[in-house]
């Protein structure tokens, strides 16, 4: 089988997309795969270089990989690839929607405001946030452009700042808490992962940094983990996910929040899937072999 690791792209989590399929490409089974790495600089490269291939390993991170966008393409040639439809994408992505759709079932999630470019800023909703709050992009991930806010000011220059990398930002109110990261694998929950950042929050630097964070599988009571597990279930059948996802969550007072999902969840030496799967000892290399199977079966 010819599988084509597609990395890089257009969003400003490219340098990380090129990361995660290096890692790909060097720790796919190359007794079973012919490997290729495919760096993409233009959507329009995409149909061109994915001919001939026989599966589109996806390594993208951020707008038009994980977005729903490069499915829809690769859908239209009848090109199999690994992780979550077009639909599902999409929707992760926008987290708006995704938190209508959480709240909607149910889940907890924390309390927002959105804020759109060339409106004026919502300010009597976003001062009934209260303070601190977290800014971040709408539509993106790895913290790239997202802020932890103290006051007032902080909230105006850090909104100026997320709008640079998205035309919707999300204002939410900050939850002190643990954090907790659920990976699920063709619909089993996986180890669940503490992270304790070293910085304020998990923010770009502890992401992708050496000591960045510590990230361990975590040691919860009972009654926490089921909650959580639950939760990663409950989010899989919700949103339609396939092959993997991750689930991000805050325990505040002891109620989990949801954060996020992860459609295509960092492959790098630091992320955090490949952690929790040697847990239930899977390598790295035979967890990319389980993703391209249950990306493949109907």
């Amino acid at each position: 089988m010819k599988v084509g690791v597609l990395m890089g792209g257009i969003s400003s989590e490219r340098e990380i997309s090129l990361l995660s399929g290096q890692e790909i490409v060097e720790n796919l089974d190359k007794s079973k795969y012919e490997v290729y790495p495919i760096v993409i600089n233009s959507k329009k490269e995409v149909m061109e270089k994915v001919e001939g291939m026989d599966f589109a390993f996806l390594a993208f991170h951020g707008a038009f990989g994980e977005d729903g966008s490069v499915q829809a393409l690769l859908e239209s040639v009848g090109m199999p690839y690994s992780g979550c439809g077009v639909l599902t994408s999409a929707l992760c992505m926008d987290k708006k929607q995704a938190k209508r759709v959480m709240r909607g079932e149910g889940i907890n999630v924390a309390p927002e405001v959105i804020v759109y470019k060339g409106e004026s800023f919502p300010e009597k909703e976003l001062k009934a946030l209260g303070y601190p709050v977290v800014v971040k992009p709408n539509n993106g991930g790895s913290s790239i452009g997202t802020f932890l806010a103290t006051d007032e000011k902080e909230v105006k220059t850090s909104i100026q700042e997320a709008l640079k990398y998205d035309d919707q930002v999300l204002v939410e109110k900050y939850l002190p808490g643990e954090e907790y990261t659920v990976p699920i694998l063709n619909g089993e929950v996986l180890p669940i992962l503490s992270i304790k950042a070293s910085g304020k929050f998990f923010d770009y630097k502890s992401k992708y940094s050496d000591g960045g964070a510590e990230e361990i599988i975590a040691e919860l009571p009972k009654d926490l983990e089921e909650k959580m597990r639950v939760i990663g279930e409950k989010c899989w059948r919700v949103f339609g996910c396939k092959a993997y996802v991750r689930v991000d969550i805050i325990v505040n007072e002891g109620t989990p929040y949801v954060l996020e999902l992860n459609t295509l969840p960092g492959m790098t030496k630091h992320s955090l899937f490949p952690k929790s799967a040697r847990g239930v000892n899977i390598s790295y290399s035979e967890l990319l072999d389980k993703i391209i199977q249950y990306s493949l079966s109907k």
